[in-house]
């Protein structure tokens, strides 16, 4: 039964406009600089999101350094338990946040409360393997020593993060920081900065700070990467941004965790169960308008069901709803007129480029409002047109004729990026030569999209460094100190001045 609302939407956005999260309590940015909020679907204006200032920033992060402190003094019980008591909260909210969600940067409202769901398996599952492993003890080097490793958290870390998933990535990313024992300071994407202020509140069981929202653009995310009080940053969105994100976090060996775009390939083969590889590349393409990092956007089917394929996907991708996320829909519109716009032109040059339309490539008819766009399936394409080595993050399904595997493979390897990769097949020998000769940081095999918190999420070349979710998630925001014990404060001869006549160069040199 889905909880009511005390307050509309639309007031929740009034109230939230132009405000940061700080020290637990919504403040109203003294800047004078701000962006407006529109709901993708109709273009009516929802409300407005600050570009905070530098004070305020700062602010902001001289409460995280401080509430940091204690929460890492906290033990490793009481962590999980306030992070599951945080998952409770987050859970009983689901409606709400995922119709604000919805409202604000436009997926399905479907979607979005399974982000929500989502969260909350994340948040669980680092509340009990934060507390799990926090080192090792290994085997001393010198007899009588007793030597281990400790995990410890770096302290403040800077998550900043995009439009098209901003509940899930602040959780995978978030719930790690927290269970290692930081603090976090959040900079949505201004796209939906709104719902993920909202979302703040569901920390409110953890202490007051220790979780902290400051909103605004470029400038913002650049402060927080370049401040000395920021000890670790976590980075998703774009390349170009994501390489001035490692480059200031280079000039100070600032660790930093980035996972930037990805033109993901999805290879059919004749043994796949077609209508199942079909269901599955529409799934692939077409979910969150195809704004999805893992979006399938490079297909290479093979020459024996190609034709069949593409006919089948077309009239997949004919058959799916198009309208307001909080419809009856299965596409809600693009994030705003700008990322449409760039996307069409993306169309337009591949159709330039040779590309056969099957079905798609235009705005749904009757509606003149919202960034909406058909789910597009393109059939003739090359490997050397734009749209086959560019990130489309659209929703669209260029379709390549390959005659093997080994030309799939090929073909997918052939890109700057390297996040994820799918397979359709039922042949055990295809199976494996995919898996060991793609070139990606994951591969889906007659599963697409999939993620598991318990497996480590990212990519190669483009795509990024580091990963989130699983144990490897986890590492990426805990700093390893080595500890090295001689009880009895020993004299340790064998290696301290002075040294032995017996091993200096005259005694060992040939006689």
């Amino acid at each position: 039964m889905r909880e009511v609302l005390k307050v509309s939407p639309t007031e929740v956005f009034e109230q939230l406009s132009n405000n940061y999260f700080i020290d637990g309590s919504y403040k109203i940015s003294a800047s004078g600089e701000h962006f407006d909020v529109l709901n993708p679907a109709t273009e009516e204006k929802l409300g407005s999101v600050s570009d905070c200032t530098a004070d305020e920033v700062a602010a902001v992060l001289d409460v995280s350094v401080e509430v940091q402190k204690r929460w890492w003094a906290q033990s490793g019980l009481h962590r999980a338990e306030k992070l599951h008591e945080v998952a409770r909260t987050l859970k009983a909210r689901r409606h709400e946040l995922a119709t604000l969600m919805t409202m604000e940067m436009g997926k399905p409202y479907k979607e979005s409360a399974d982000e929500v769901d989502w969260c909350v398996t994340a948040l669980d599952y680092y509340a009990e393997i934060g507390r799990h492993d926090m080192g090792n003890v290994i085997a001393p080097a010198v007899e009588g020593q007793f030597h281990y490793t400790i995990k410890e958290p770096y302290g403040v870390v800077a998550l900043i993060l995009p439009f098209n998933f901003p509940y899930v990535l602040l959780c995978w990313e978030a719930a790690a920081a927290l269970a290692s024992g930081n603090s976090v300071v959040v900079k949505p994407s201004e796209h939906s900065s709104l719902c993920t202020l909202k979302f703040m509140e569901i920390f409110e069981a953890l202490p007051v700070g220790l979780v902290q929202c400051v909103t605004g653009g470029g400038r913002v995310g650049g402060q927080l990467c370049s401040s000395e009080k920021t000890n670790m940053v976590a980075f998703t969105g774009s390349v170009p941004t994501g390489r001035i994100v490692a480059k200031t976090c280079a000039e100070t060996f600032k660790p930093h965790l980035i996972e930037t775009s990805g033109n993901d390939p999805f290879i059919v083969m004749p043994s796949a169960p077609l209508d199942k590889a079909i269901r599955g590349a529409c799934f692939a393409a077409y979910i969150n308008a195809g704004q999805v990092c893992t979006s399938a956007e490079r297909f290479f089917v093979h020459e024996d069901v190609y034709d069949d394929f593409v006919e089948g996907l077309a009239n997949e991708a004919r058959k799916l709803r198009i309208g307001n996320g909080l419809g009856k829909v299965d596409i809600g519109p693009m994030v705003n007129r700008r990322e449409r716009d760039r996307y069409e032109g993306i169309i337009a040059r591949a159709i330039e480029q040779g590309a056969r339309v099957v079905t798609g490539a235009k705005r749904p008819e009757g509606m003149s409002e919202g960034n909406f766009q058909e789910p597009t399936v393109l059939a003739d394409v090359t490997v050397d047109m734009d749209i086959m080595n560019n990130e489309s993050f659209g929703p669209v399904a260029p379709i390549c004729k390959v005659s093997s595997l080994e030309e799939a493979i090929s073909h997918a390897n052939n890109s700057r990026f390297g996040l994820g990769a799918n397979l359709y097949s039922l042949k055990l020998d295809e199976v494996m030569r995919a898996i060991n000769g793609i070139e990606t940081g994951m591969v889906w095999v007659n599963a697409p999209l999939l993620d598991n918190d318990a497996g480590p999420f990212g990519g190669v070349k483009l795509s990024g460094s580091g990963r989130q979710l699983g144990p490897e998630g986890l590492d990426s925001f805990r700093n390893t100190k080595l500890v090295m014990i001689d009880p009895e404060a020993a004299a340790q001869d064998f290696w301290w001045f002075p040294y032995s006549d017996d091993e200096s160069f005259s005694a060992n040199s040939p006689k």
